[in-house]
């Protein structure tokens, strides 16, 4: 069901990409215009380039964007959740902001969202034909190696952005730096499937990379112990889903409310 009329609220998280984002704009557009009513949230994650002269230009001709700005620098896992606070849909996509996730999958991945019914708590796009440099290639297979081993969540490619899930799904997960990484196995933990999706990958439209993979290798396996340490000594009960459920959207938890000030 959606809120607002809306059917999907789209989450971009952004620092220093004023260079990309009118024309990863123009893309999403395109591709949500066919599913009806959206949203685009941009969080500028304190910029110190013209990220937020750009989104203020924007918003002012773009009728369904809106944006938000940290002061500083808190981090993508930080910037997410600022934008799905904000959200007014109860189906949310989140994506880079540097042009390597093509939104054209977008459609596809909340189609499968609403398809799998209440027991879905998040489709994750998984990158084929990466476009990174080999060292960041070989950084992304060691750093999924391990943290597959730890979590055996399944998941290949956690570090794509392209994800679509329920708001209130993501609400209810506990919040950390680093979040963003660790969505798969936090949320089977809650009970829910995950559902994986193949998606091509891109070159960035402009400028160097901002988020690392890992950002600071040493946060990264802090997180991982951190997320063990989750799912071994904080699993919740699973979810119950009644025969209507497999058809229906996943329900908004009412107690979920935009509270973002």
């Amino acid at each position: 069901m959606a809120r607002d009329g809306l059917r999907v609220s789209v989450v971009v998280p952004v620092r220093n990409e004023a260079s990309n984002i009118e024309p990863l704009l123009k893309e999403i557009e395109r591709a949500l215009l066919p599913m009806g009513e959206f949203e685009v949230i941009y969080v500028d994650d304190g910029s110190d380039d013209l990220t937020s002269d750009e989104l203020q230009r924007l918003s002012s001709v773009c009728p369904w964007l809106s944006y938000r700005r940290h002061e500083f620098s808190t981090g993508q896992s930080a910037a997410i959740r600022t934008g799905v606070k904000t959200a007014r849909a109860s189906t949310i996509v989140t994506m880079d902001g540097d042009g390597q996730n093509d939104p054209a999958f977008i459609p596809s991945m909340v189609e499968m969202l609403e398809r799998t019914g209440a027991i879905c708590g998040l489709v994750q796009a998984q990158r084929e034909g990466r476009q990174d440099t080999g060292f960041k290639k070989l950084q992304s297979r060691i750093a999924n190696n391990i943290r597959q081993f730890i979590l055996s969540d399944g998941t290949r490619d956690t570090g794509c952005g392209l994800k679509c899930f329920p708001r209130s799904v993501y609400l209810d997960l506990p919040f950390f730096a680093g979040l963003h990484r660790f969505m798969p196995a936090l949320v089977q933990r809650d009970g829910y499937t995950v559902r994986f999706t193949e998606v091509r990958d891109r070159t960035r439209l402009a400028g160097l990379s901002k988020y690392g993979l890992f950002d600071r290798l040493g946060v990264g396996i802090v997180d991982l112990l951190g997320v063990w340490w989750l799912l071994h000594r904080s699993r919740r009960s699973p979810v119950r889903v009644d025969s209507r459920d497999h058809v229906d959207h996943p329900r908004l938890d009412t107690r979920m409310m935009q509270d973002f000030a």
